[in-house]
């Protein structure tokens, strides 16, 4: 491996010049060029298969190592995907799961020698139904923008809007693993318990401050035994790659419900991912500096600090997510993009993340979701949620055609999309991560 002016080793998978003969993937705008190559699992005839995004295409797997493509280390992560989801690769860790990668590199770029047999693999990607990518044992939403925290605490605590803990720790809860959904899926209004202003009684009914958090989620590679905890330095070999999540929220249900305990109902109904894993691999000439503590910050305790993770432990990853109505889709209006961020603005590294999980002795397992919590920044624009673009619903946020919107409303569709890029390699997306609201049940 070849090691360039930081300490984030880069291989002849990052090259810039490197194209592949998928011409799609070669397009400056594809999210899935040669040098992304990201995970994901898709339904055919056969079942379940671990597939590679390149360009508009999707190299199966199983088929490939059936075809011989594969040697050595990347024959035996190969093998890993023939039940069709990706925890038995995550757990392998990431030398096996580097080597598929080279590999796969080598099978698709121009000029591979054995081009005829990986061209039998692919399967169109807009045939291809997908998956959520892992069986999702947990899923931990974490708290991690002092941006969207600083926000969100001033319509409820003006004069002290930040907790105080959140620049001790990254402040999480232990979300519901049940009702994570890959990207498409419909969402049903949720119906729920709420107290209305002024009101002496909650009433039950649907959820009318139905609202989406942009967030990015990472998946557990290797896990922890119970009792074992994972320090700071061993985190980056526990992540296996990063996906968007929108975290829905019904405002109304949540504000009534969450005292002394935390989210319940309010986030519960469902969480949307989107099908790809981009790899830390893939990510590795992305990464940056973790983001500045500020002046009046507390020393780091001993579990949440290193000098690698404060020069390398953020992502410079930029998501956006858009907003489309009924009314924009029959007049043929394109989804509106309402929000924007950076996500090297998150004030915790999704290293502390996970090692502050695992610190108490908690067993992490392979295939363990675990969120950023909103990613928001500091300027104008850059809210990842209703709640903050609209000041909690007080000032709606104004769309094409003339509409209006507080929260959303039935027949809206968020879609959710993040790339990276920085000069002197090649750009890659994350693919989109989309959901549109249906009707609460009669």
């Amino acid at each position: 491996m070849k090691c360039y002016s930081d300490p984030i080793l880069l291989d002849e998978t990052h090259e810039p010049a490197l194209r592949s003969w998928v011409e799609s993937a070669n397009s400056p705008d594809a999210d899935f060029c040669i040098q992304n190559l990201p995970v994901g699992v898709f339904l055919c005839p056969g079942g379940a298969r671990v597939g590679i995004a390149i360009g508009d295409s999707i190299l199966d797997v199983a088929q490939a190592l059936d075809l011989g493509l594969f040697t050595g280390s990347a024959a035996q992560a190969a093998a890993r995907c023939r039940c069709g989801r990706l925890n038995e690769i995550m757990a392998l860790g990431r030398p096996h799961a580097s080597a598929l990668r080279l590999e796969l590199s080598r099978l698709l770029r121009v000029g591979a020698a054995r081009q005829p047999d990986t061209a039998r693999c692919l399967v169109a990607m807009r045939d291809a139904k997908m998956r959520v990518p892992a069986q999702v044992g947990n899923f931990t939403d974490f708290y991690t923008s002092i941006h969207h925290a600083t926000r969100a605490g001033r319509m409820f605590r003006p004069d002290n809007p930040l907790m105080p803990n959140f620049k001790h720790l990254p402040v999480a809860y232990h979300g519901r693993a049940s009702s994570i959904s890959v990207s498409g899926t419909l969402l049903r209004r949720p119906m729920g318990q709420s107290m209305a202003k002024d009101a002496v009684m909650p009433a039950f009914g649907p959820s009318r401050r139905l609202d989406f958090e942009l967030e990015l989620g990472f998946y557990v590679g290797p896990g922890n035994g119970l009792g074992e905890t994972v320090s700071l330095a061993e985190a980056e070999e526990r992540v296996f790659g990063l996906c968007l999540v929108n975290d829905w929220s019904a405002r109304d249900i949540q504000a009534w419900e969450y005292q002394p305990l935390g989210p319940f109902l309010g986030k519960s109904f469902m969480t949307t991912v989107s099908p790809w894993v981009v790899t830390l691999d893939a990510l590795a000439p992305f990464r940056v500096a973790a983001a500045a503590r500020g002046e009046d910050a507390p020393p780091l305790l001993p579990h949440l600090h290193s000098a690698e993770d404060r020069q390398w432990g953020g992502f410079d990853i930029v998501p956006e997510v858009l907003l489309q109505t009924d009314s924009m889709r029959e007049k043929s209006l394109p989804p509106q993009r309402i929000g924007r961020a950076r996500f090297a603005d998150q004030y915790w590294t999704i290293f502390q993340m996970l090692a502050h999980h695992a610190s108490n002795g908690c067993n992490l397992l392979p295939g363990d979701l675990i969120a950023s919590g909103t990613v928001s920044g500091p300027n104008e624009g850059e809210s990842g949620s209703l709640l903050e673009m609209t000041a909690g619903g007080a000032r709606p946020i104004a769309l094409p055609g003339g509409e209006q919107r507080s929260f959303l409303e039935d027949g809206d569709e968020i879609v959710m999309r993040a790339r990276c890029s920085r000069q002197g390699y090649a750009s890659i997306g994350f693919g989109e991560c989309t959901g549109r609201v249906a009707p609460a049940p009669d």
